[in-house]
């Protein structure tokens, strides 16, 4: 099958105008920047939870085997 030259033309003018609009989109919605930046904040709040669980753990650990051995 043989493609003439300005189908050809007319198929990658289409596909470079589709592009163009694509990173338009792309780069003017802030839509998706909410959840990343929700994501992170989640995360470092988790990270302060876990560390401050386990921190009160370990003092708990330490006061009840004082306590036991005091008994």
């Amino acid at each position: 099958m043989i493609i003439s030259g300005a189908k050809v033309e007319k198929s990658w003018a289409r596909e470079r105008r589709l592009t163009k609009l694509l990173l338009r989109r792309l780069l003017t919605e802030d839509g998706g920047q909410d959840i990343a930046e929700y994501a992170v904040v989640l995360a470092v709040i988790l990270v302060l939870v876990i560390g401050a669980v386990r921190l009160a753990g370990s003092n708990a650990n330490n006061a009840f085997s004082s306590v036991a051995s005091a008994v």
